[in-house]
């Protein structure tokens, strides 16, 4: 049960009652209890997806392994229904879930998130490096961190609001 109020979409003000009309999902009627972070977080979550960095395909892998980390049922359950929309069949969002990724690239990508997020950003040359050496760019290192920090949030929101999953349930934790 949510520790915090759910705000139905009729109840909704500001830009959290745009958000609610589009996706009546309980992650955002719990966020809808502030509707002006709920916006700049909304943004931040749009930018990422407008980027162009590195594919949908990849920011999903990037959202799957971060909320595996951080043990996010709700997210998992989200992300893995999102990855199924730009390719993912559930074993390569398990593989994303996993940090193991399915080809060298995803591979890398997997190990730069894993690197930033145990390092707290404060990554090896060799790391950066070897990300860049998968055909990333300093764009694609942006992208990145903006969506590491987007999913740290959604995932914390989650385990403070113990956030009802409105998808399809996943196993947690896939890899342990």
């Amino acid at each position: 049960m949510p520790r915090l109020s759910l705000i139905e979409p009729a109840a909704a003000e500001g830009a959290a009652a745009a958000i609610l009309a589009g996706a009546p999902i309980n992650i955002f009627k719990g966020m809808a209890n502030n509707p002006v972070m709920m916006e700049g977080l909304m943004a931040m979550a749009g930018a990422i997806a407008k980027s162009g960095a590195i594919s949908p395909l990849e920011a999903e892998a990037v959202m799957l392994r971060v909320s595996e980390r951080n043990g996010c049922g709700y997210c998992l359950a989200a992300h893995t229904k999102i990855a199924s929309g730009v390719g993912a069949d559930d074993a390569k969002a398990e593989s994303f879930r996993r940090g193991e990724g399915t080809d060298d690239r995803e591979r890398a990508l997997l190990r730069f998130v894993d690197a930033v997020v145990e390092k707290d950003g404060s990554i090896e040359d060799a790391q950066l490096e070897a990300f860049r050496a998968a055909g990333f760019d300093d764009a694609a290192v942006v992208e990145v961190i903006a969506a590491i920090a987007w999913m740290t949030f959604t995932n914390l929101f989650n385990h403070v609001n113990q956030t009802e999953v409105d998808f399809p349930p996943v196993v947690i934790p896939v890899g342990a």
